[in-house]
This record gives C-alpha cells, sequence and structure tokens, in this order.
C-alpha cells in the first residue's frame, strides 16, 4: 500500500492523514507539540469551516464531519459581511445560506480549534499520529523519501506531505529560506467578550473597517464573542479602546466585555505565492504552501480543500498502478495535476485577503465634520467619495466573491 508520512499535525495535517487512512493507505504523522489537541494550546482560537470545507469532509469521513458539525456553531444562517467602523454600517452582506442549500452541503459554521483537532485526531487513531516528532530534514530519491526527526529517529515512506505550517521546514528544504513568512505591518490583538445572550450582536460574522485598522467579530455560541483587531502598532486594551475610541458601540463594547489578562498579541504574517507546491516525491498543503492573512478566516477551509484534491489525485494513481510499480514522473505529473486544479481558487482567495488588508491604509468614513460650521457640534458630517465608491463595488463584488468560495470547485 502507498506510504505516506506527513509532516505536521494541524487542521491540514490531521485531515489529510484522515483522508489517507480512508483511501487504504499506510499513513504516519510526524508533529512537534500537541498541547493544541490536549488543551493546553488556549491562544488557538476558534477557526471558521465554509460550506465548502464541510462539504468535502462529508465525502471525506462522514463520522468526522457529523461529529464536527454537531460541535460546532452555525453562523452562515444569520446576518454577515463587511461593516464601516465608525458607523456601523453595512457596506457589504453575504448570503452563506443560499448557496450551501442550493448545493445541498453544510452550512458554514464555527468549532474550537482544539475540539476539531480532538475529533481529527481520535478519527486518524492516535497510534497513527507521533508526538514531540519534529521533522528537521528530508531526502527524496526516484524510489523513496526519507524524513529525519529532531530526535534522531529516521522514516522512509513514497510520499512526503509538508502540512506544518506557515514556518514550514519542507518548504525552506524545497524552495529556499527566499520563501519565508512576510510581515503584513499588522499586529492582530484577539480574546472572547462574555454576554448575556440577550445582549449578543445579530450578526454571525462581521468586519468592521477603519483607516489602518480592521476589526473582526464572530458569534462562537454559549453567550460569547470571538474578535480580533487588526492595527499598525501594539496596545493594550485601554489603547485599543483609545484606536477604536470614534468607532460604533458595537466594536467599543466587545473589546469593553473582554478580560484585560485574556487579550492575546501576535504578528500578522503570510507568505507569498509560490508557483508551484511540490518536487520530486514531496508536496506541501495548506499554510505550508500558501498561508493567508487570516481577515476573512479563509486558512481552515483552504487547508481542507487542499487534502480532499490531493488524496483524490492520489487515489487515481494507486487505482492505475501497483504501488511497487509508480514511477517518480507519476507522482510528480499527479502533483502537477493538484497544483492546478487548486492554484487558480487559492491564489484568488490569498489576493482578496491581502488586498483587504492594503486597503485600509486609504480608507476614510468622513472627509470632513462640518457640525461647527453651522454651530452644531459634530453631528453634521460629509462622507468622503472613497466610502460612496467603495460601498458600491464591495456591494456588487463582495457577496458574488465570498457565494464562489463558499460553493467550492468541482
Amino acid at each position: 500500500t502507498l506510504k505516506i508520512l506527513i509532516a505536521g499535525g494541524g487542521i491540514g495535517g490531521l485531515v489529510f492523514a484522515l483522508a489517507a487512512k480512508r483511501s487504504g493507505f499506510d499513513v504516519k504523522v510526524f508533529e512537534k507539540d500537541l498541547t493544541a489537541v490536549r488543551g493546553e494550546g488556549l491562544e488557538r482560537g476558534p477557526i471558521q469551516l465554509l460550506s465548502s470545507a464541510m462539504g468535502l469532509m462529508e465525502s471525506i469521513d462522514k463520522d468526522a464531519a457529523r461529529e464536527i458539525m454537531e460541535s460546532g456553531y452555525v453562523t452562515g444562517d444569520r446576518l454577515n459581511g463587511l461593516a464601516d467602523g465608525t458607523t456601523g454600517q453595512w457596506f457589504a452582506k453575504f448570503d452563506f445560506l443560499t448557496p450551501a442549500i442550493q448545493k445541498s452541503i453544510p452550512v458554514t459554521r464555527i468549532i474550537c480549534r482544539m475540539e476539531l483537532q480532538r475529533i481529527l485526531l481520535n478519527a486518524v487513531g492516535e497510534d497513527n499520529v507521533m508526538n514531540k516528532s519534529k521533522v528537521a530534514d528530508f531526502v527524496s530519491d526516484s524510489k523513496k523519501v526519507t524524513v529525519f526527526l529532531e530526535n534522531g529517529e529516521q522514516y522512509e515512506g513514497d510520499i512526503l506531505v509538508g502540512a506544518d505550517g506557515i514556518r514550514s521546514m519542507v518548504r525552506s528544504k524545497l524552495f529556499g529560506t527566499n520563501k519565508e513568512p512576510k510581515y503584513s505591518n499588522f499586529i492582530c490583538y484577539t480574546g472572547v467578550a462574555e454576554f448575556h445572550p440577550t445582549y449578543l450582536p445579530s450578526f454571525g460574522y462581521k468586519i468592521f473597517i477603519g483607516r489602518n485598522k480592521y476589526f473582526v467579530a464572530l458569534d462562537i455560541g454559549k453567550g460569547r464573542m470571538q474578535w480580533y483587531a487588526f492595527v499598525r502598532e501594539p496596545r493594550n486594551k485601554n489603547m485599543l479602546l483609545e484606536c477604536f475610541g470614534g468607532w460604533c458601540d458595537e466594536v467599543i463594547k466587545i473589546i469593553g466585555r473582554t478580560n484585560e489578562e485574556a487579550i492575546i498579541r501576535r504578528p500578522i504574517h503570510d507568505i507569498d505565492m509560490i508557483s508551484t507546491w511540490g518536487k520530486g516525491r514531496v508536496i506541501l498543503l495548506g499554510d505550508a504552501a500558501h498561508a493567508m492573512l487570516p481577515n476573512l478566516g479563509q486558512g481552515g477551509s483552504m487547508a481542507i480543500e487542499d487534502c480532499y484534491w490531493l488524496m483524490l489525485e492520489l487515489q487515481n494513481l494507486a487505482q492505475r498502478h501497483t504501488i511497487s510499480e509508480i514511477p517518480l514522473d507519476q507522482i510528480t505529473t499527479a502533483f502537477t495535476r493538484f497544483e492546478k486544479k487548486r492554484m487558480f481558487r487559492v491564489r484568488i482567495v490569498h489576493s482578496i485577503c491581502r488586498l483587504a488588508s492594503t486597503l485600509t491604509a486609504f480608507y476614510q468614513t468622513y472627509l470632513i465634520d462640518i457640525g461647527p460650521i453651522f454651530n452644531v457640534a459634530g453631528v453634521l458630517r460629509v462622507k468622503h467619495p472613497a466610502f460612496h465608491v467603495s460601498n458600491k463595488l464591495l456591494q456588487l463584488a463582495m457577496p458574488k466573491f465570498m457565494e464562489w468560495v463558499i460553493v467550492g470547485q468541482d
């Protein structure tokens, strides 16, 4: 049987391991630290799973998909979209529900990352996942690929899948250090605000946009709002409140109802898109191949999509050859078909995520406050022309883009 080695036991690595196991392949996952699954990685927030990803999860493993859906919290059946941070007014509203119903796939939902990893780990089987086993190096030839762990152990397989995240060792080994993460110039602060359920905002997922900053809020159930504040300089809670002080009440209340000790700060990175994700017997997927900015919550879903389409190519390959007869060029061809299937879609999503952050540098709600001119304190304001232009563009383009993302690719 095809023997697959996987570097990384995050979402992408575990989903692909599950797909490989259900395909009858021999699979071994090497993970440096499973504390996120054990409940110690509390800094890892919830993850959004789009309908496209959940539909493919059902094809990979119906039981695991059902458990994920039962553990998740549906947000796709409510109001979602983009809004102006100062006024709180909606720019563009996304219909997550109708496309899912039309394609008969699950509705978009939010799930705790640790819970998702636990479900996946149980489905893969802990005997197939090696903890405290970081892949430090590998060599690949025409017959096999060999991975070397930091602890000195080594393992041989037919294929190595690099699912080791944004700082992927596998990617660096394949393509060099020029493919290292790129700083976005944004710092992300994130926390969980506690509300009585009756006082929760009515939306499922709302992105507030402002000049050089934006704020993402999503309902994660049980009277809690997860939020992400992206700013261009480091701030504590009071400075965050000052930074967003002129913004709408929704944003201020969400920050205010968060315990400051639980607010987490981290710089935000992505990587430049690369023209190929594989070489020889080695292939990348998920963040290792195309880590993107988190402002639209696409990373996890794109990784799951990668897993399905890569596994489909390997299944087709295994059906045409006995394992001992699969030549290296056939493996390379399968990887190339996978890349061609995925590259356009991923490149578009990656570009939109990066563009959304870039445009905040030019965004401005109001051109001038004309209240004092008419001796009216701060009431009359002239909206910046860019507000009207961007409003129309977003109203037209973003819902279509999100529908395309939600439905997935055939």
